[in-house]
């Protein structure tokens, strides 16, 4: 069992929503006592799919006071660090496996005033990450294969996360440790058990008749 001091966090992402109501969908999730909402930017090319870009998160930030928590599955995200920090993106996260340099892409988000975070492929290994926790605000482990919302939570991403929580409690680290893929009611008590606090579900939550509900649901499922 985790002893994780961080609180658990629900960050709701909107892949899974009615992308025709997002200012609804925002108050709702908001209402259920959603911290932060997950924006999946994907490019169609580091990823199969293409989802929304720095205009659609600009228009909706005046309309939340959530934490924006960005998830760049692009390629060459140092090219649009500021354009994402610019339009209201409070959390950058960006994906190992293309940065050819890590250490100056952190540097870059940095910079710009936002919250760093690194994300790894269920392919990926932890090691990839230790020497640069310190300098991050949030680890995020894919617990699915990118690109995609829906699919099953891959079992062996516990061990990940149960590594990755020895990493950081190891070095007194106060990072956050999140899972996206398959979360829900089902699997959040297991990441959090594993050493994750912050919880990304689409389906579990968008796909629910009454999303303010499902975000207490889940974060009760977490803590259970």
């Amino acid at each position: 069992m985790s002893t994780n001091p961080l609180p658990i966090i629900v960050a709701p992402s909107v892949l899974a929503s009615d992308f025709a109501n997002l200012r609804e969908n925002l108050t709702r999730i908001e209402a259920g006592g959603a911290e932060w909402v997950h924006l999946d930017v994907m490019d169609g090319h580091f990823v199969p799919n293409i989802t929304f870009g720095p205009p659609v998160i600009r228009s909706i930030r005046k309309h939340s006071t959530l934490v924006f928590d960005t998830h760049l599955m692009i390629e060459e995200p140092d090219r649009y660090l500021g354009a994402f920090r610019a339009a209201g993106a409070d959390i950058i996260t960006v994906h190992q496996e293309v940065c050819p340099n890590l250490e100056r892409t952190i540097a870059k988000i940095k910079g710009l005033g936002a919250k760093t975070g690194v994300a790894i492929n269920p392919a990926t290994s932890v090691d990839v990450l230790e020497e640069f926790l310190h300098d991050l605000d949030l680890v995020l482990v894919m617990s699915v294969h990118p690109g995609f919302g829906g699919q099953e939570f891959m079992k062996e991403s516990i061990d990940k996360i149960s590594r990755l929580r020895r990493l950081i409690d190891h070095a007194h680290l106060s990072v956050h440790l999140e899972v996206d893929g398959g979360i829900d009611a089902r699997t959040a008590g297991q990441v959090v058990a594993a050493g994750a606090n912050v919880l990304v579900a689409g389906t579990a939550i968008f796909g629910h008749p009454s999303p303010e509900r499902a975000v207490r649901e889940l974060r009760e499922a977490a803590m259970s």
